[in-house]
């Protein structure tokens, strides 16, 4: 006969205890334990009959890949090149983001190709969620709508409609009647993921689901949500701008850091084609402080505009701040060039935006970080149809980056007439014929072609 016991775990990181504790010893979060009822009972592994046995990885067929196209490119570029069959994926971002408008409309486009698709809403009721639909505009008999949290009945749903696609909105809403805790809980996530996972895999259904975040931008519940799915992805925006970036941080069937750039509007989300114009469009030309360069995000290039405030600092120590880029390396850059260069920066406040809420962490950037600060504390302006792209070492060189023939075709594409990168970048390939790469070696050579003089 089962028994039970009373643990108690940690809401954030999914840690057991038999007794309260104030402080969870793995994570160390405070008052984060919970009480709950675990049923034990016989362990019959022994006694079960496998149902699969090992293969030779020479015996093991391999299948085409058939993936399931939603004609919303940026979506798809994002998943890989369109939706796996079978897989199961998370997508968080902050409330208000528009989570449920995306999925809404994915739901739309594949239900127009005369395929079932369900969709689960644990936070809103039908009526609800039809005024969105009215919203976008979106009226398809093969879109089902399900207001319903016990995932035993979803389960029961989705057998008997079979859909080719499902949306569960959202995990924290959803409990199995078996689980004594309640929704949202670190043990019924897990466990309903885990029945989801089993669902997508036997029935080669991909099945969306959306994560509330936390306060610090994490996808809530226990870290192994991330690990049990195949793709992971972010959506980013601020609320009260209309661009909208979602990211993809864990792909099982594609690149991962890819980026698709959306567009808020009336009637929903629109995909921005060409998002380097979108970011450069506001750029103010001849203002010093002011950079481009053509940062990859993924598999695609884009060209972002980087800003340099430097300002004689009022304390003892100077600020240092930056947004849209990791604030350790804008201490890094600026002691390179007092030590390399000879710029007096220590007693100067530097602020480092970069332009359009985009988050560049590649060491592509480092140049174009180099030559903003340089400008602005010069008061010198850049050229506004050069790039710069490397990354610059402790001793002043400027190093090669990847992918540079992608990175100078962007920016010739958009007019700019010159890129300045390392000098071991040049060779083994031909620039386009509308563009000067000019190679150089320190970061002193590029302030030299670079920042005009006044």
């Amino acid at each position: 006969m089962a028994k039970q016991k009373t643990i108690y775990v940690c809401q954030e990181c999914g840690y057991e205890s038999l007794k309260w504790m104030g402080k969870c010893t793995n994570c160390n979060s405070w008052n984060s334990f919970v009480e709950e009822v675990k049923t034990q009972g016989k362990d019959r592994s022994m006694s079960m009959v496998p149902s699969t046995k090992p293969m030779k990885i020479s015996e093991v067929k391999r299948e085409k890949e058939i993936r399931l196209k939603t004609a919303i490119g940026e979506f798809d570029r994002v998943l890989g090149g369109g939706i796996v069959p079978g897989s199961l994926v998370l997508i968080g971002g902050d409330p208000g983001i528009g989570k449920s408008t995306l999925l809404l409309q994915v739901s739309e486009k594949i239900a127009k190709q005369h395929l079932p698709v369900l969709y689960v809403s644990g936070e809103e009721s039908p009526q609800q969620t039809k005024l969105r639909a009215d919203r976008l505009e979106i009226d398809e008999d093969n879109l089902y709508i399900l207001a319903e949290t016990n995932l035993g009945v979803i389960s029961h749903y989705i057998g008997e409609i079979k859909p080719a696609f499902v949306v569960i909105d959202s995990i924290q809403t959803m409990y199995k009647e078996e689980i004594t805790s309640a929704p949202g809980s670190v043990s019924q996530v897990r466990e309903c993921t885990m029945d989801l996972m089993r669902i997508a895999k036997t029935n080669h259904i991909p099945i969306f689901i959306v994560g509330h975040v936390t306060k610090e931008g994490a996808i809530a519940g226990p870290r192994m949500l991330e690990h049990m799915v195949d793709v992971v992805l972010y959506f980013e925006g601020e609320r009260h701008h209309t661009y909208r970036i979602i990211r993809s941080v864990k792909n099982r069937f594609g690149s991962t850091n890819e980026m698709g750039i959306f567009e808020m509007k009336e009637k929903g989300l629109e995909e921005v084609l060409n998002p380097s114009e979108i970011f450069l469009e506001e750029r103010s030309r001849g203002a010093s402080g002011s950079t481009v360069v053509a940062s990859m995000e993924g598999t695609r290039p884009v060209l972002v505009e980087i800003q340099a405030l430097i300002a004689p600092s009022s304390f003892g120590n100077p600020r240092r701040m930056a947004t849209g880029i990791d604030s350790n390396r804008v201490p890094l850059i600026m002691a390179v060039l007092e030590k390399r260069v000879g710029l007096m920066l220590q007693n100067q406040d530097a602020y480092i935006k970069v332009a359009g809420g985009v988050k560049l962490d590649e060491p592509a950037i480092d140049l174009a970080i180099a030559v903003s600060i340089a400008s602005s504390f010069r008061d010198q302006p850049t050229n506004p149809e050069d790039i710069f792209i490397g990354e610059v070492g402790l001793t002043g060189e400027i190093r090669r980056v990847s992918r540079i023939e992608q990175r100078v075709q962007e920016a010739a594409k958009l007019g700019f007439k010159r890129v300045i990168c390392s000098k071991n970048n040049i060779d083994g390939w031909n620039p386009p014929k509308n563009i000067e790469v000019i190679g150089v070696k320190t970061v002193q050579e590029a302030l030299n072609i670079g920042l005009r003089p006044q």
